[in-house]
């Protein structure tokens, strides 16, 4: 049974950016009258950034090398973040990061939060948004989790923040989701977390990828949570329908190049200064337009979870922008 904060009325979700804040996206409406304005920020602008800095940043991102690189560069800058998120203390907290081979050869980036002194009440699993990493941001959120009892596991997907892949590139979205279920299933099977309660936890993208989870395997998961999940793409932010006919045949023949429109919400968007300036801080996110196949995917992926919702029966937290 769906037990959400939804209301009884049609809700339009929009599409989500990943912003790599606490609620994980800026859902922004566009109206004729009232235009967002998005904002830049200039990821030289950033204190404490020297020459060598600048040239891994400027280095292209789309092998995992370069973005690791550039993570380890930015390790003890990102420490000094004026952010409660980065300021939430570790203690009796056991933290680890590690790199772990999947089926299909791939080294995939997975860190957990324990709680050191106790048994966890409970596991929670962490699907992250479009573009963003497991290990930026959602450190203070598996901090909190794990000081309150709570065992976190998160992972970045193929071509995704730490692990290995084009950067951003999803070839199949069922692909990407069997991925998350093959890792997050061998957590589950260990005999120390085999008997906890076990809650998906998605982010814009991510609640998508929860979701689909969830169709896969419906009896394996107690709940989740969702925050601004991709759910639905709005009609005013999707293509004319001929230009998408277009962009799907192009698809099939040119997959990975970045060629999708993305209107202003290619950037990060905040309401304040001070959140758009520690956006830049992430600098293992994908900042590029949309590869055409990655668009597609994530399309039809929308058009089939909208058809299918009916079908999700278990308990469910979701928390729209």
């Amino acid at each position: 049974m769906i037990k959400s904060i939804l209301t009884q009325r049609p809700t339009k979700l929009y599409w989500c950016y990943p912003l790599n804040e606490f609620r994980a996206a800026f859902c922004v409406q566009k109206k004729r009258s009232n235009r967002t304005e998005v904002i830049k920020v200039p990821i030289m602008g950033i204190p404490g950034v020297d020459r060598e800095l600048k040239k891994i940043l400027k280095a292209n991102m789309d092998e995992v090398g370069a973005r690791r690189r550039a993570r380890e560069a930015f390790k003890n800058i990102q420490l000094g973040i004026d952010h409660i998120l980065f300021k939430t203390p570790c203690d009796g907290i056991k933290m680890e990061e590690s790199y772990e081979k999947n089926s299909k050869g791939l080294e995939i980036f997975c860190k957990s939060w324990l709680p050191s002194a106790s048994k966890p009440k409970a596991a929670v699993f962490y699907c992250h948004g479009y573009g963003d990493t497991c290990s930026f941001f959602f450190e203070g959120i598996a901090r909190k989790l794990a000081s309150s009892g709570y065992a976190v596991f998160a992972m970045d997907y193929p071509g995704f923040g730490l692990s290995e892949g084009l950067h951003c590139y999803i070839h199949s979205f069922d692909g990407l989701v069997d991925d998350v279920i093959e890792h997050y299933s061998k957590i589950k099977e260990n005999p120390e977390f085999h008997s906890l309660p076990s809650f998906l936890f998605g982010q814009s993208m991510g609640g998508a990828v929860a979701l689909k989870i969830h169709l896969k395997q419906p009896k394996a998961w107690d709940g989740a949570i969702l925050v601004a999940p991709m759910c639905k793409i709005a009609d005013d932010m999707v293509p004319p329908k001929f230009l998408t006919h277009i962009l799907i045949g192009l698809a099939n023949v040119l997959p990975k190049h970045k060629l999708v429109p993305n209107k202003d919400l290619a950037e990060a968007a905040f309401r304040d200064l001070k959140k758009r300036e520690q956006t830049a801080y992430n600098v293992v996110a994908y900042k590029d337009k949309p590869r055409l196949k990655s668009a597609v995917e994530m399309l039809k992926t929308t058009e089939e979870i909208e058809q299918r919702l009916k079908e999700v029966y278990f308990d469910l937290l979701a928390y729209l922008n």
